[in-house]
């Protein structure tokens, strides 16, 4: 996100834009591994594991082209609680994507989409963070 984001602006609602554009930057080449469905079921359940952490992302919904929409109606919400959900869909999206194909292709999706970022900036985790739930 911080790749996204201008230099010198930092407030939570770059950020939460930057998240998005990250979602987006990443539909091409995922529709090219999963397909378009696939990327629809990938998001949706991003959405669903989001919502239970952040309410109004429930609104979210996923359009047969793969863009969300739903989001606009909340412009009652502050800056920072627009920016959370967006994180929150971003970080489930990835854990979710983890869990379908691994940490070494979706770090190299990561990496190919935003050259720029360096693996200290991410933070994946080891993959094994299901295994310890069950």
């Amino acid at each position: 996100m911080a790749n996204e984001t201008p230099l010198g602006d930092k407030s939570s609602d770059v950020a939460g834009q930057a998240t998005f554009q990250v979602i987006d930057d990443l539909r091409p080449q995922l529709v090219n591994l999963m397909g378009m469905g696939g990327f629809r079921g990938l998001v949706s359940r991003a959405l669903a594991l989001g919502g239970a952490e952040v309410r109004w992302l429930r609104a979210v919904h996923v359009k047969s082209d793969g863009t969300l929409t739903g989001f606009e109606e909340h412009g009652s919400l502050a800056p920072g609680q627009f920016a959370e959900g967006k994180v929150v869909l971003l970080a489930r999206l990835l854990e979710t994507l983890i869990a379908l194909i691994g940490i070494g292709l979706t770090l190299r999706l990561v990496l190919d989409t935003c050259p720029k970022l360096s693996l200290e900036d991410l933070n994946l985790g080891n993959g094994e963070a299901h295994e310890e739930e069950k």
